[in-house]
């Protein structure tokens, strides 16, 4: 069994992407490109932005913004605790401070209480300048765009959604990309749309913020490439990626959005009760970037983890250390205090495995392996999963 299986969808659709690499091998046009232009086409009309520009990654997708928005020492950038640590990471390299934010524990995502509470914070020391509120879209669930839309409104900030597992989520049918003065994706091979290498986008409806990402991602170029009117970086998502991705995107709108939703729905079935399950707050679709359940404590958790292991059942956990607690940030003061949330979700979270490709009869060995599990821990240690 695999935790999320690129092999089997590589299986269903070999034929149609070998033909698309081969396509562009045989015209030997490696960067940019019709396959290129195409995807940033389709990508734009699915999400329903007018400008998708694609990068090497989703991480200097954001870096472009930070770049594009002049994100500099001085500026206070708002960030999820509980999130992979580039979110944070794209923030120091600016030389800006991070400002990390607990979440909230149903969606994992940024809770926007604490989100303005981290803000008159910031405004009443009077040391840093408020800029910048980058929301993640976790394992595929968007966040509350639609408080902190508000709030960013109030205090005059920009949104940057991060939605590196998010891409194919939505809320009342506004697709994920579309939220924030602009958005990120990731293409990384484990995302909901991933590539076969790195990967990324970013979606905008501003036509001259547009126009200057596509400067600074091919070293500030102007009129053309050999024409540099600023700095910029060399971040190019290649021909071959952008054949994969057309394959997959297909894929991705026919039915593999609608398959993790459904083995969503099967595990919610299977495992009430149990374990704590997803919670998916009316009017959202989540991609399912994660399957991800709570339970009682670390050592539960840790114990369930080492039983699915021996049955061949593989889990992960996401994340495992918090933002605040990163090594990297400890010239930033933090107190731990604030951190309630995060601190127990990443004791208690695990991650099930989630693809459009795993079967119904894969998902009733995992929930029956986790079922039992708790039964035989009930019956000879008194212990429950997560009350």
């Amino acid at each position: 069994m695999e935790f999320r299986d690129l092999k089997a969808q590589y299986d269903k659709y070999k034929n149609e992407i070998d033909l698309a690499i081969q396509e562009v091998i045989n015209n030997t046009n490696f960067i940019g490109g019709k396959e290129v232009n195409t995807l940033e086409q389709r990508l734009a009309e699915y999400v329903g932005v007018t400008h998708c520009i694609t990068c090497a990654n989703g991480t200097e997708a954001m870096t472009l913004l930070m770049m594009a928005w002049d994100i500099k020492e001085g500026d206070a950038i708002f960030v999820p605790d509980f999130t992979f640590f580039s979110t944070g990471e794209i923030v120091s390299f600016r030389g800006a401070t991070p400002i990390f934010v607990d979440v909230d524990r149903d969606t994992f995502n940024i809770d926007t209480t604490k989100l303005e509470r981290a803000i008159n914070k910031v405004l009443d020391e009077g040391k840093l300048t408020p800029k910048v509120i980058i929301p993640v879209d976790l394992f595929g669930l968007p966040a509350d765009h639609i408080e902190i839309d508000r709030i960013a409104k109030k205090y005059n900030l920009v949104v940057l959604e991060d939605a590196a597992q998010g891409f194919g989520g939505s809320i009342n049918e506004k697709k994920a990309c579309s939220f924030g003065d602009a958005a990120t994706t990731s293409f990384f091979p484990a995302k909901p749309l991933g590539c076969y290498g790195d990967g990324g986008a970013i979606f905008t409806n501003d036509d001259k913020l547009a126009e200057l990402l596509n400067s600074l991602k091919v070293h500030g170029k102007g009129d053309n490439k050999y024409d540099n009117v600023r700095i910029g970086v060399n971040s190019r998502l290649d021909s071959i990626q952008a054949a994969v991705l057309n394959i997959k995107l297909t894929a991705f709108i026919e039915h593999e959005l609608e398959d993790v939703n459904r083995i969503y729905r099967l595990y919610n079935e299977q495992l009430k009760g149990i374990v704590e399950t997803p919670v998916i707050p009316d009017g959202y679709i989540s991609s399912f970037a994660q399957y991800t359940i709570k339970l009682k404590n670390k050592e539960v958790r840790d114990a369930l983890q080492a039983e699915l292991e021996l049955k061949g059942i593989p889990s992960m956990v996401y994340y495992v250390k918090p933002l605040h607690r990163q090594g990297a940030f400890t010239e930033h003061d933090q107190n731990d205090d604030e951190f309630e949330v995060t601190n127990e979700l990443c004791d208690t979270v695990l991650s099930l495995p989630m693809h459009p490709y795993l079967t119904d009869n894969s998902v009733i060995k995992i929930c029956n392996s986790i079922s039992n599990y708790f039964y035989k821990a009930t019956l000879f240690r008194n212990e429950e999963p997560y009350e």
